[in-house]
């Protein structure tokens, strides 16, 4: 599949296309996806378990604080609010590994795959491709996800930024998957639904669509990204006849 380099525009709010920015073609030959809001609807699940923990141990911000960390680790998440609203009598890390533990759960009760997700998996291996996974989510929780949703067999790589020195919007994680299944950034599309997963995989000198995420408030600079999508289905069409 030829790639152009393009930048999608936006007319009243709605992001409607794309339009040429560079005449430089690549060979994509891998496609490497974000896990939290692309393969699983667990952003929500996100807001409930980390809602719960913050307030167990007397820190009382909602699911609507939240927004202003998506896409980065759950360490870094933590660290965040631990500065800006505070709490004493757990650490850091304790809190962390109750959030992590109340989302394995929320995961195990309420997992399913968001609509488009197995199709594109299915034609991308079809057609060939290598296909990663690139999350902030701990492997834990990389596991969980893949399990309940069927999806164990359907990667070739998969990595938790939880390895690399920083998280999202850094692109290590995204360069360590690259290096795993010897391609080059430039041969590798990445699914995101973050403004910082976009910035990730841009700084790593890979194309980017983007299927914003939907219980978020629209976030304008997403327009960033290569591609611009309102969901898998409408992404896998264009795929299929040679749209991107």
């Amino acid at each position: 599949m030829l790639l152009t380099k393009e930048t999608n525009y936006l007319e009243e709010g709605n992001y409607i296309g794309s339009i040429h920015n560079s005449n430089r073609i690549e060979r994509i030959n891998t496609v490497i996806f974000d896990m939290d809001g692309v393969l699983i609807d667990s952003e929500p699940l996100w807001k409930i378990a980390m809602e719960e923990v913050f307030h167990a141990v007397g820190c009382i911000i909602t699911k609507k604080d939240f927004q202003k960390t998506v896409g980065l680790r759950i360490d870094e998440v933590i660290s965040y609010w631990y500065e800006v609203a505070g709490w004493e009598g757990f650490s850091c890390r304790e809190v962390e590994e109750m959030i992590v533990q109340r989302m394995v759960e929320l995961i195990r009760e309420n997992g399913e795959p968001l609509p488009g997700v197995r199709e594109t998996i299915h034609y991308l291996k079809q057609e060939d491709y290598y296909i990663g996974l690139a999350t902030s989510s701990y492997t834990i929780l990389i596991e969980t996800v893949l399990d309940v949703l069927g999806l164990s067999d359907a990667f070739d790589y998969t990595r938790s930024a939880e390895h690399e020195e920083f998280g999202k919007p850094h692109p290590q994680v995204y360069l360590s998957v690259a290096k795993a299944l010897d391609v080059q950034p430039t041969q590798c599309l990445v699914i995101e639904d973050s403004l910082n997963g976009i910035i990730s995989a841009k700084a790593a000198r890979m194309k980017v669509i983007c299927i914003p995420e939907k219980t978020h408030v629209r976030e304008p600079k997403l327009i960033v990204a290569d591609y611009m999508f309102e969901s898998m289905i409408e992404m896998l069409d264009a795929f299929k006849k040679d749209n991107i």
